[in-house]
């Protein structure tokens, strides 16, 4: 027996499989009782089924759209008649074909669609999906070959973002590249960024504070020339109210003394709490560790003042 929907001309073994196809609504309901020697086909179906419903499950501002379209006459872009090296459904994308720096040809829809399931996985970085090519591409240039709308480029910088603060608690986006960026000199807020620097071939520095353009003297500690320019952290460290814990008076909030991050006690348990972030035992009292300060005793340095200042988190 033939597939008769998308005319593959395939065995009856093989129809679950192909018949999954966007192109192809033959009802393949019916049970066909593959080969022994077919297992591994009969496990393509269902890697096919699972991909067919996903494609439903997408975010529906990106199935509704208007496919999108290179412009036949952009001469940043260079057209070849090759095949669409993401287009792994063969879903047929109306577009030409454009080079990525790579050398594959995609489409603005294949590469948006790929690109996305990169960061929905948690990836920070996109990278070519072609067999045995390993290159990166850079997000300015996914922005322009995938024709990223508003929606997509805010949906793209934002999981960008936070997949980056997942791999590395310590690194920060560039405003001007969206590459990460790590703190070298913590003396002050002024960070060079090296991808900028490069491609502008001038100095590109930006204020690890406020993520925008750095103003002002070279060297601060507390904030740049911005306007609005500030460490919210510290705000929220000077005006957090009091409150009681086992009889001693101290501040609601802490900074964890290892990573920076805050930590916010209820005033019901005990003066221990661990930091989700760094993992670190601390007394939210005095602010030591758990080895150094013990449970049920009063802290031998006494309670540690507000802080004024926010640890930054130096890892190994």
């Amino acid at each position: 027996m033939h597939c008769g929907g998308c005319r593959c001309g395939l065995a009856a073994e093989t129809v679950t499989l192909f018949c999954f196809s966007v192109r192809c609504n033959v009802d393949v309901n019916t049970k066909v009782k593959p080969k022994s020697s077919s297992a591994l086909i009969q496990g393509f179906c269902w890697l096919m089924l699972f991909h067919r419903r996903q494609r439903h499950k997408t975010d529906s501002n990106m199935e509704t759209t208007q496919e999108k379209c290179y412009d036949p006459f952009d001469s940043s872009l260079r057209f070849v008649d090759e095949e669409d090296v993401l287009d792994f459904l063969c879903e047929g994308f109306k577009s030409r074909r454009a080079l990525m720096s790579c050398g594959h040809a995609v489409t603005p829809m294949s590469l948006t669609k790929w690109c996305r399931t990169l960061l929905d996985q948690g990836e920070t970085r996109f990278v070519c999906a072609q067999f045995g090519c390993n290159v990166e591409w850079p997000y300015a240039e996914v922005r322009k070959m995938a024709l990223l709308t508003p929606e997509e480029t805010k949906y793209f910088e934002k999981s960008m973002a936070s997949n980056r603060a997942r791999a590395n608690p310590g690194a920060k986006v560039c405003p001007g590249c969206k590459s990460s960026v790590v703190r070298k000199n913590y003396s002050s807020l002024r960070v060079r960024c090296s991808v900028c620097t490069a491609n502008t071939r001038r100095a590109y520095d930006f204020c690890w504070q406020c993520l925008r353009v750095w103003k002002g003297r070279a060297l601060r500690t507390d904030r740049c020339g911005n306007d609005g320019c500030g460490n919210e952290s510290l705000k929220t460290l000077a005006t957090c109210p009091d409150i009681t814990i086992e009889s001693v008076t101290c501040p609601s909030i802490r900074a964890c003394p290892t990573c920076g991050a805050l930590l916010q006690h209820d005033g019901v348990t005990c003066k221990y709490t661990n930091c989700p972030r760094c993992r670190a035992n601390i007394c939210f009292v005095c602010l030591e560790s758990s080895r150094v300060s013990f449970h049920f005793t009063h802290c031998c340095g006494g309670v540690a003042p507000r802080q004024t200042s926010v640890p930054v988190w130096r890892q190994k």
